[in-house]
């Protein structure tokens, strides 16, 4: 079974952006927001702390001892941020 939905009072300036965006992407104006609507409504799956530092270990990323605090200084100290 569908359902259909409609947005009402949707400003012209929006209307035009996604407009653009379904022609940048290849699909029709009512293809695109099926997309957008999908992409939101999926359910993502949320990382562990436990489960991204074991995957971390794993990949062999290494910071030599003493220089993460060197690197945290530098980028702190930056005057460009």
């Amino acid at each position: 079974m569908t359902v259909t939905l409609s947005i009402k009072n949707v400003p012209d300036d929006l209307a035009q952006r996604l407009k653009e965006r379904a022609a940048r992407n290849h699909r029709s104006l009512q293809g695109e927001l099926m997309a957008i609507l999908e992409s939101v409504a999926t359910p993502t799956s949320v990382s562990r702390i436990d489960e991204i530092y074991a995957r971390v270990q794993a990949s062999g990323v290494r910071t030599p001892r003493g220089e993460s605090a060197r690197m945290i200084r530098q980028d702190r100290d930056d005057p460009r941020r």
